[in-house]
């Protein structure tokens, strides 16, 4: 656990970090805890690895698209 943890640390990650530390802070100065929830969340982002999609990325799934897909001839029809 502690090794995934402390593995793969990317930019957005330590963008979260220090989005919540900074948050955190200004919270406990100005003693708003609607701020202190928003910097408890960036930390939990930061340090579960989430975001707005998981540890996964936004991209939609294409386990269909790789089968072969087949076609009908199709016929047409002249119509006078």
């Amino acid at each position: 656990m502690l090794q995934k943890f402390f593995s793969s640390w990317h930019l957005m990650r330590w963008i979260r970090l220090i989005f919540g530390v900074l948050i955190g802070v200004q919270a406990l100065v100005v003693k708003d805890w609607w701020m202190g929830l928003l910097g408890v969340f960036f930390l939990f982002q930061a340090f579960s690895n989430t975001g707005c999609c998981g540890t996964t990325s936004c991209a939609p799934s294409y386990k269909n698209q790789h089968k072969e897909h087949t076609t009908d001839d199709i016929t047409y029809e002249e119509i006078i």
